[in-house]
């Protein structure tokens, strides 16, 4: 296996976990800033407010994109497994 397979493969590896946690860590990002907003103009400074709607905002996010970002974990796991006797030899 040549150097330059061994980094394509981990390009397209990092890519993957960009893709399939990028929609989680957007909706985070949005509500993360929703609630700092709603905090600072209300002065409320509540630790657990915080966390508790990007915990239900992930989770639902979950819920709708997990069947897509399983398919997509499963493709990138099909194309590396098929082409295993590419990699050894």
């Amino acid at each position: 296996m040549t150097p330059e397979t061994v980094i394509n493969i981990a390009e397209s590896g990092v890519w993957m976990v960009f893709i399939i946690a990028g929609p989680l860590l957007v909706v985070a990002l949005v509500l993360g800033f929703g609630v700092a907003i709603f905090q600072a103009t209300t002065q409320i400074q509540e630790q657990t407010l915080a966390f508790i709607p990007k915990i239900f905002g992930v989770l639902i996010c979950l819920i709708l994109f997990g069947p897509w970002m399983l398919s997509q974990m499963v493709h990138f796991t099909y194309q590396l497994l098929s082409n295993l006797n590419d990699f050894i030899g």
